[in-house]
C-alpha cells in the first residue's frame, strides 16, 4: 500500500476543495438572501407608509363627516324644538290661548331685581308683589288640562286650543337653604292659592310630568302672570 500511487489522490484533493467551494456558494447565497431581504423590507416599508397615509386620510374624512352630521342634528333640534329659539324674556304680551275661561297667559316670566341670575320669588314675595295677577290653582289646572304640552329639551311649549302658544322654561328652583337646583330640568311656577299656612300650590313640571304640587312657601320659584 505504501508504494501504491492511488488514482484517487486527485479525487481526494477534489473532495478537499469541494467543501471550500460549497462555503463560497453558501456565502454567495447568504449575500443574495440578505440583498433580497433588504429589497423586501424597503418595499414593505413603502407599502406600510402608503397604508398609514390612507388610514389617516380616511380618519380625517370620518371626523369631518361626523362633525357635519352632529352640527346638522343639533341645528335641526334647535330649530324644531329648542327653548332658546322660542322663549323671549322681553316679550311682555299676554297670549290668548283660546282657553274656556278666557284667561290670557303672559309670554315671559317676571324679573326679580333682587335675584337677577334666576328671577326666583318666594311665595310671600310673589303674592305681595303681583297679587291677583298670579294664576290661581284652577287657572293652572285649566292650562294643564286644555293645552298640548310638548317638552323641548329644557322646558315646555304649551299650545292652546286655538293654536297660540307660550313657552315655560325649566328654570329650576331655589331651596329654602338658598341653594339652586335642577336648572334646565324642573319648572316650578307659583299659583296664588295657598294650601295652608306653610305650603302653597305651584305648577310643577319636568320631562314627561306636568301637575300641581304643594311646596313650602320659602322655596324660590318662577312667576308667570295672567290676565282675565
Amino acid at each position: 500500500m505504501k508504494g501504491f500511487t492511488p488514482f484517487f489522490v486527485p479525487l481526494y484533493l477534489l473532495e478537499q476543495r469541494t467543501p471550500t467551494q460549497s462555503k463560497n456558494q453558501r456565502g454567495s447565497r447568504k449575500l443574495h438572501n440578505r440583498v433580497g431581504v433588504i429589497k423586501l423590507y424597503k418595499k414593505m416599508k413603502k407599502v406600510i407608509s402608503l397604508s398609514l397615509m390612507c388610514l389617516m386620510a380616511l380618519s380625517i374624512c370620518l371626523v369631518f363627516s361626523c362633525t357635519k352630521n352632529d352640527d346638522e342634528s343639533n341645528s335641526s333640534v334647535e330649530s324644531n324644538s329648542g327653548v332658546a329659539s322660542e322663549y323671549n324674556a322681553s316679550d311682555c304680551r299676554y297670549i290668548d290661548l283660546g282657553l274656556p275661561s278666557g284667561t290670557k297667559w303672559k309670554a315671559s316670566n317676571e324679573i326679580n331685581a333682587a335675584d337677577a341670575q334666576y328671577d326666583f320669588f318666594t311665595y310671600d314675595e310673589a303674592v305681595s308683589r303681583f297679587g291677583n295677577s298670579l294664576p290661581t290653582e284652577a287657572q293652572c289646572e285649566e292650562l294643564i288640562d286644555r293645552c298640548q304640552w310638548m317638552w323641548n329639551g329644557s322646558g315646555y311649549r304649551v299650545t292652546g286650543p286655538n293654536g297660540n302658544y307660550i313657552v315655560l322654561p325649566a328654570a329650576g328652583l331655589r331651596n329654602c337653604s338658598g341653594s339652586v337646583d335642577y336648572v334646565g330640568y324642573y319648572g316650578n311656577y307659583w299659583s296664588s292659592t295657598p294650601k295652608d299656612s306653610d305650603y302653597a300650590w305651584d305648577l310643577y313640571f319636568s320631562s314627561g310630568i306636568v301637575c300641581m304640587y304643594d311646596y313650602s312657601r320659602c322655596y324660590g320659584f318662577s312667576v308667570r302672570l295672567v290676565q282675565d
